[in-house]
């Protein structure tokens, strides 16, 4: 974990620890400010990034690190409607706009890797066949089609010959993302989706040498990790967790345990950050729960993340809680959110309605201070 300057008690509150710069890894950053990735849902034809999403987020850049929305590694990754991938040229051009306008504002950006395993819908799979799952259960969740929310299609499992493939198909989108331009990447191991659906007992009843034991469970995590790391250099990886989110139909009896060892795992490999969410994605945060062992076993930057605001944000990294802090939903309306939160402003409101797909309203039309 990286060292907290002293903040000398005459400074005035906007150069807390909060707005002075760090490094996460091999990236340096401006502030301690991170933009959560964010499902939009307005990838165009063949799943690339709309020509807005260049403009959305090159308006964010003020942050000291922005992790682009959840992009599928493969066809059979995707579970949403019109979200975006990082396996074609095409997309890979996509994204290289948004990585050249992001840096021309002077901001940091990192490509989050998602396999969404079972949260996806016969209609969006190649071939129309199930997705893929650690074993063949289905969720009690619902996905984004073009048809509007429906439930999840029941998945099979996958065959112990097709996860080398698997792991092999994140390498090569890791080094697609550093092609697009990108400063790193974040695997997302978080959410209920393919390698949290591996994590817990719940959803991973599996028998051979990705099953059982928390030992076994953690395997796909790791090594996926270890080969993004291998590919494109242990300081641009980082990855996301969610230890006691049930988001997406996910439990595990024993979650303390798993993701200690599974910290412990990632800490092995030098990553550059962990980003965690505390408590229920985008809920309650007072769930039981240790976040302080799993801090102790790593030695990256450790991203928190659910729910904060300035001031929790800023008493975070005081206490030594986390060395940055992300923001989601008020990033969305905000684009200049760094500065509001710096001079205490007023924050825009958030139009729901225009969260996922849409146009440039909700999007890239909120205003800016000033």
């Amino acid at each position: 974990m990286s060292a907290l300057p002293a903040v000398a008690a005459a400074e005035p509150q906007s150069v807390t620890a909060l707005f002075q710069p760090t490094r996460v890894g091999a990236i340096p950053v401006t502030n301690r400010i991170v933009m959560a990735p964010l499902t939009r849902n307005r990838a165009v034809g063949g799943n690339v990034p709309s020509p807005l999403a260049a403009t959305y987020y090159a308006q964010r850049a003020g942050a000291g690190l922005l992790i682009a929305e959840a992009t599928q590694i493969c066809p059979e990754g995707q579970g949403y409607i019109a979200t975006p991938g990082i396996h074609s040229p095409q997309q890979i051009a996509g994204w290289k706009s948004v990585t050249q306008a992001v840096h021309a504002a002077g901001g940091r950006i990192v490509l989050q890797l998602w396999h969404v395993g079972r949260i996806s819908h016969t209609s969006l799979q190649p071939g129309g066949v199930a997705p893929v799952a650690p074993s063949a259960i289905a969720a009690r969740a619902k996905t984004f089609t073009a048809e509007g929310f429906v439930d999840v299609s029941t998945p099979r499992a996958l065959r112990l010959d097709e996860i080398p493939a698997l792991i092999e198909n994140y390498r090569i989108a890791a080094l697609n993302a550093i092609a697009a331009g990108f400063d790193g990447v974040e695997v997302h191991a978080a959410n209920g989706y393919l390698i949290d659906q591996f994590l817990r007992d719940g959803s991973n009843h599996r028998e051979d040498a990705y099953g059982g034991s928390i030992e076994n469970r953690t395997r796909l995590l790791a090594e996926v990790a270890a080969a993004v790391a291998a590919a494109v250099g242990a300081d641009r990886v980082g990855v996301r967790l969610s230890p006691v989110s049930s988001f997406n139909d996910v439990a595990d009896r024993q979650p303390q345990a798993l993701f200690e060892r599974a910290v412990e795992r990632l800490d092995a490999l030098g990553i550059a950050y962990v980003h965690v969410i505390e408590g229920e994605t985008g809920g309650r945060r007072d769930l039981p729960f240790d976040f302080g062992a799993l801090r102790r076993r790593f030695r990256g930057s450790w991203i928190v993340n659910n729910g904060y605001d300035r001031r929790s944000a800023e008493a975070a990294i005081a206490a030594d809680d986390a060395d940055l802090v992300a923001f989601g939903r008020l990033f969305i309306a905000n684009p200049d959110l760094v500065r509001r939160l710096r001079e205490d402003a007023p924050l825009n409101a958030l139009d729901a309605g225009t969260l996922y797909g849409g146009d440039a309203h909700g999007y890239t039309d909120y205003p800016v201070l000033g």
